[in-house]
């Protein structure tokens, strides 16, 4: 993910399309490092653009959410009132594909003559920054001030005049096309484009060739290359490009070929007609259902089934950062959670190795019994000090060699190995119920952690927290009132109408099958491994083939198996289903079912809640 060049071009074409001829109405400075200016366009057309220069996540898009003010507004806020309060929106530039925007306003003076300003946003990751500056490049101000201590490169402080600083050998890549030495050959008439509009390779003009140069003076992989030399390309625009091209982004640039530098230029050249036509396609990437990607171009190195369009790049970057944050806000707040259930987990592990370790050393319990049956069988004729004993084994009519203590008789050897015998077995017994409880354990560990996993809110670890603190593992405090649990099942419905609940938790697995479910609504569950008891309610009816795959596909991508090609799922009817005595919450048994393989996409089926 990167906010680069290509990504500010399709936000100035919004911003142009919405902003120019409209009026500054508010100003509001939610933040330090933050403005929310409301435009006023089209006669009752409104319009709330955020702007953030914060150094972690700068932005800048449309949002229709307010956000609330300080009591006492910031000097740089109060400034922007004075100036820009009701002013005209005359254009919106961005300066080659910089990332850098410069909106022009037109406002009256104190003395009622018309002046210029410009608003500079500057997108650079922690060297953002939100400066006011007079119609000569003057600053008159900036929501952060960067002094000569902090950079050699530039001051930005008011009465400095303003200038983007050059600090890169980068070229402006909206100008390729005059990437040429001479006049561009003609190609001949024969020449064809593939489906990517790639070739023609036969025939790499001159431009080609100035272009295959420059990536040639990089001694990089290619696609590291191309986005070192052009100013606004992202890493993931670059790999874009070269997997339109066909070539592979890793190459080193002194291993490209002409013909493969002339397919780069020619998909090269068609992006950056697109982005200076305005041209743009937002979408968004997902993986495993979190957003991991974005771009203003289609991202076709991913798959369609992973990638979301959008038709505007202010609801995309919205959607994107909200559903970030979401994510990274519920990691946060689940940490310590999450290291409880690892810590638990990996104990249980160990144990359980160390317990399956004792399990193996029970297996010859069995053998020193026939021993002993035999010593007593046959061991009357074993000549005193014998050092073993060969006998025939009457359970499986094979000869054996039993060793012996020669210091002892047969008969005390037999009961020596009697009484090895009967350690073991007791052994072996106690052995058995453990390990069943550490192997219950550790799938209750893994289902805690599954559920981790889904919770999107807040509220859903609630009930997490509140099955480890009944389960052992979190302390309650005597001070502290239980929490209200407020979390719910998902809800979805099917193609075909169907009313499908996904749990979220263990707890809420066993109140969907035991309270919630009749005897005939359909349950379904990830085969072997962690995730979801759903639930469909069929209202007494025979369900369609459709929402039993539907169905399927979302107890896949609730499961620990979520973003596998293939899950196996069982599912059975909610009758057929029951809970084994002192079970752990959410654990079940069932002995009919049937079984089908699906895979984990849900993106058809409509969620409600």
């Amino acid at each position: 993910m990167a906010f680069d060049g290509i990504t500010i071009a399709n936000i100035v074409a919004e911003c142009r399309e919405r902003m120019i001829g409209g009026r500054i109405y508010k100003i509001a400075q939610p933040e330090k490092d933050e403005l929310l200016l409301t435009i006023k366009a089209g006669g009752k057309d409104q319009y709330r653009l955020l702007i953030s220069a914060d150094a972690s996540l700068p932005l800048i898009y449309f949002t229709e959410n307010n956000k609330t003010s300080p009591m006492t507004a910031p000097n740089f806020c109060m400034l922007l009132r004075k100036h820009l309060q009701n002013a005209r929106i005359i254009d919106i530039t961005q300066p080659a594909l910089e990332r850098v925007i410069r909106i022009t306003v037109e406002h009256l003076n104190e003395l009622g003559d018309v002046c210029r300003k410009y608003l500079v946003v500057e997108i650079m990751g922690k060297h953002s920054n939100i400066i006011f500056c007079d119609d000569k490049d003057m600053i008159i101000d900036s929501i952060k001030h960067i002094s000569g201590m902090v950079s050699s490169v530039r001051e930005v402080l008011p009465g400095r005049t303003y200038f983007i600083p050059e600090t890169q050998d980068k070229r402006d890549p909206t100008l390729v096309m005059s990437l040429k030495e001479t006049s561009p050959t003609q190609c001949p008439p024969e020449r064809s484009e593939d489906s990517n509009g790639t070739a023609p390779t036969q025939c790499p003009s001159e431009r080609s060739e100035g272009f295959y140069s420059l990536l040639r003076e990089k001694s990089l992989p290619v696609y590291k290359a191309i986005y070192g030399s052009f100013m606004g390309i992202s890493p993931i625009v670059a790999q874009e490009i070269c997997y339109r091209a066909q070539v592979d982004a890793d190459i080193p640039t002194n291993a490209l070929t002409k013909e493969q530098a002339g397919r780069i230029f020619q998909v090269f050249s068609k992006v950056m007609e697109s982005t200076k036509k305005g041209e743009f396609a937002p979408n968004i990437v997902y993986e495993n259902g979190a957003p991991v990607e974005y771009a203003s171009i289609p991202l076709t190195l991913y798959g369609d089934d992973m990638t979301k369009q959008f038709d505007s790049i202010s609801k995309l970057l919205e959607t994107y950062y909200a559903e970030k944050n979401t994510i990274t806000r519920i990691r946060q707040k689940s940490v310590d959670l999450r290291r409880i259930v690892q810590t638990a987990l990996e104990r249980n592990v160990k144990k359980y190795d160390l317990q399956i370790k004792q399990m193996k050393d029970t297996e010859k319990k069995d053998q020193l019994k026939v021993y002993g049956e035999l010593l007593n069988t046959y061991g009357y004729n074993v000549p005193e000090g014998s050092k073993s004993m060969e006998a025939l084994n009457y359970y499986t009519n094979e000869m054996i060699t039993i060793p012996l203590n020669p210091q002892l008789t047969p008969s005390e050897n037999a009961k020596k190995y009697f009484d090895k015998y009967g350690k073991l077995k007791r052994t072996f017994e106690a052995l058995s119920e453990l390990t069943r409880e550490t192997r219950e354990e550790i799938e209750h560990l893994e289902s805690v952690s599954t559920a981790l996993d889904i919770a999107l809110q807040e509220e859903d670890l609630v009930q997490i927290k509140e099955e480890l603190t009944q389960s052992g593992y979190v302390r309650r405090k005597g001070n502290v009132k239980k929490q209200k649990i407020t979390s719910k099942p998902f809800h979805y419905i099917s193609s075909d109408g169907y009313h499908i609940y996904v749990g979220k938790n263990n707890f809420q697995n066993e109140e969907l099958t035991f309270q919630f479910a009749v005897g005939n609504d359909w349950w379904f569950h990830a085969k072997g491994i962690p995730g979801s008891h759903v639930i469909v309610k069929t209202n007494g009816e025979e369900l369609p083939d459709r929402t039993f795959e539907e169905a399927g596909r979302l107890a896949g991508y609730y499961s620990k198996g979520k973003g596998q090609e293939k899950v196996e799922i069982d599912y059975t009817e909610k009758k057929n289903v029951k809970k084994p005595s002192g079970g752990k919450p959410g654990f079940v048994v069932y002995y009919t079912n049937y079984s089908l393989m699906i895979d984990t996409d849900i993106s058809g089926i409509e969620q409600i809640s």
